[in-house]
């Protein structure tokens, strides 16, 4: 049974990425790092933990909802009447590891939020590709 009313959308954004696990897991769990390819923050990898993350068009606040090294980071995304879940899956590969973005939350009626995560994401994480290219 599919209720409209609560039906929301999510975007996912995939690649392949030639680096082990480990290391796109830093990543995406260091601050200084997060903020290379994301935004400035003050996030643990902590379970339950509540951080920020801020950008010069406003902030994020954020809770980090699971947690399993370089496999699995899951947390909130709450911004502009938005409540969403941020979910990143790390799956080794033969030449690397295959990292998944999903988004999940997105109401019917928030389609400017939804575009802008459409169009978002891919450029977070081109970045990212850079930041992982560049770092040890």
């Amino acid at each position: 049974m599919s209720n409209t009313a609560t039906e929301t959308l999510s975007v996912v954004v995939e690649r392949e990425i030639p680096f082990p696990s480990e290391k796109i897991w830093r990543a995406l769990t260091q601050p200084h790092l997060i903020e290379e390819w994301l935004m400035k923050n003050d996030f643990k990898p902590v379970m339950d933990h509540r951080f920020n993350l801020s950008a010069d068009w406003g902030a994020v606040d954020c809770q980090v909802l699971a947690i399993e090294p370089h496999k699995t980071l899951s947390y909130t995304w709450a911004a502009y009447g938005l409540e969403s879940v941020v979910t990143w899956t790390l799956t080794p590969t033969g030449t690397g590891t295959h990292l998944r973005m999903e988004q999940s939350g997105f109401r019917p009626d928030q389609q400017q939020a939804y575009q802008g995560a459409k169009s978002g994401w891919p450029k977070f994480l081109a970045a990212l590709e850079q930041v992982l290219a560049r770092t040890d």
